[in-house]
């Protein structure tokens, strides 16, 4: 018996959509961002800092929580991230995710 709750637990947090952040809620939250990203992500003009505008909202969400979690490494950004809760985590992707990026164009046609 116990070995189906946890199955069924485990099926069900599987099954459950990943938090949808709030963009609005993410624009107030990326001030830090801004530095190194820009105030809309389409970066400041230098190449080391990527462009996040327009990126998939999942995938942003997933960079930071693996900066946060370690599993991906950059000094800067685990310093960033290291206060940072799912929920604003969620809302600074959604909030770049929204802004219209160089490539946005383009992601049409994987989609």
């Amino acid at each position: 018996m116990r070995r189906y709750l946890l199955a069924a637990s485990l099926a069900l947090l599987a099954a459950s959509p990943a938090m949808a952040g709030d963009a609005g809620e993410g624009q107030k939250k990326s001030q830090p961002c801004q530095a190194c990203h820009g105030v809309d992500g389409n970066g400041i003009g230098d190449p080391q800092y990527p462009i996040i505008a327009g990126q998939y909202e999942d995938y942003l969400l997933h960079s930071l929580r693996s900066y946060k979690d370690g599993s991906r490494e950059n000094l800067i950004m685990s310093g960033f991230v290291a206060t940072l809760s799912d929920e604003d985590m969620a809302d600074l992707a959604a909030y770049f995710a929204a802004q219209k990026g160089p490539l946005q164009d383009l992601r049409h046609i994987e989609d």
